[in-house]
């Protein structure tokens, strides 16, 4: 049996011995942050970074549980993707939201909520009884500052411009990591709102310095990648290509941005422009998996569609012989 195993039971002997219930003798180890006894906690595992700013969007996992209950009535533990939640918005629980203010990244506590804070005198069934405590074990994973977010994205583009670029950049970071956390859940369409949404921001930038060009343009090269992965998730070869070639402009030495131009062209069944931006790409990064892989498939690929070529000639002009110079091979 688990340590914690070992604790519960010996919790619950003790609760017996004191007559008491399992949520009275929980909260007597609990801290009061509201000072009202409303919401209490427990911290568990304590996380690192500053706590959870308001209205943020936060990656958590959470079980709630009613007394007496071992099984909870609510979790999300059992999704593959923990969700992200704004709140304000998503999170409805004055208690849930008011304890998340109080954590960090990484931490794991238990909150106990009197009704006032949970779901009231009328609770919520058949789920939740009425006037009922309840208990949220919370971790929070990541948060992202969203009503930053928010707030900026409503500004005027003249507006916007009376803020640094470093504050521009730094609302754009948030976004793309929104964007970043929709594509792995593989929420494309999502992602690419958010991309676009911070490539609008940075063009909305009005006669920028050279020093704030190049902050902008550092910026931009991940956003242009990173719409242009979108894109091929979308099945949209013609926007994947026209991405990744802004990312070129900027950089034209990146590999990645050549391995997703390549990637277009072999959508668009264009084996010998594939090609070359695949061998631009081993140039920089010889020993990538995904460029040879790919660059053994498009120069098999080449190579049938020329011999395809080769055919249709010779049924065309049946005279036609193939010379030593229409090899493909040398």
């Amino acid at each position: 049996m688990s340590l914690n195993g070992l604790r519960d039971i010996f919790q619950a002997i003790v609760a017996l011995e004191q007559n008491l219930s399992p949520f009275d003798y929980l909260q007597q180890q609990m801290e009061d942050i509201l000072g009202d006894g409303g919401v209490l906690k427990e911290l568990v595992h304590p996380g690192a970074g500053p706590p959870v700013p308001q209205n943020a969007s936060v990656l958590l996992h959470f079980s709630g549980f009613l007394e007496y209950s071992d099984q909870p009535f609510e979790t999300t533990t059992h999704l593959k993707h923990p969700p992200l939640m704004k709140l304000g918005r998503d999170v409805t629980l004055a208690g849930m939201e008011l304890g998340l203010l109080t954590m960090r990244k990484g931490e794991f506590s238990r909150f106990l909520l009197q009704p006032c804070y949970a779901y009231g005198h009328m609770g919520c069934p058949p789920l939740v009884p009425a006037a009922a405590r309840v208990l949220f074990e919370i971790q929070i994973i990541d948060f992202m500052d969203s009503g930053q977010v928010d707030e900026f994205v409503q500004l005027t583009p003249g507006e916007q411009n009376e803020f640094p670029v470093s504050k521009v950049i730094e609302v754009v970071n948030t976004l793309r990591s929104f964007g970043n956390r929709c594509f792995n859940q593989s929420r494309y369409e999502k992602a690419k709102e958010r991309y676009k949404q911070a490539l609008e921001l940075l063009g909305n930038r009005e006669n920028p310095s050279d020093a704030e060009q190049t902050e902008i343009q550092a910026a931009l090269l991940p956003l242009y990648l990173n719409r242009a992965f979108t894109e091929l998730r979308l099945d949209s070869p013609k926007k994947t290509l026209k991405y990744a070639k802004k990312a070129l402009d900027i950089n034209c030495g990146s590999a990645k941005a050549l391995y997703r131009c390549a990637q277009a062209y072999v959508e668009l069944q264009d084996y010998e422009s594939a090609h070359g931006c695949l061998v631009k790409a081993r140039a920089r990064k010889p020993f990538d998996s995904n460029i040879n892989n790919l660059l053994k498939k498009v120069t098999m690929c080449y190579k049938e569609h020329l011999d395809k070529e080769s055919d249709l000639c010779r049924n065309m002009f049946p005279g036609w012989k193939k010379t030593p110079d229409d090899d493909s091979s040398k």
